[in-house]
């Protein structure tokens, strides 16, 4: 148990290198370990490298309407 004058302190991987980041105030890229991992990272999201799973697009062509029949 810490006491009042000791903070533990969380240790992370960086999500694109696995670079050990310690997580807190100073951890200004935080859970990466620096900008140019955040960057990597968030160009995989761009490029649609990276998705989260969900329900499948119902788009025009895929044949869905919303008129009723």
């Amino acid at each position: 148990m810490p006491t009042p004058n000791t903070i533990e302190s969380t240790t992370v991987k960086c999500p694109t290198c696995k670079n050990s980041v310690i997580w807190n105030q100073e951890s200004q890229f935080r859970p990466f370990c620096s900008k140019k991992c955040q960057m990597i990272d968030f160009g995989e999201w761009a490029d649609e490298e990276k998705s989260i799973p969900g329900a499948p697009d119902m788009s025009d062509s895929d044949g869905w309407s919303e008129d009723q029949y």
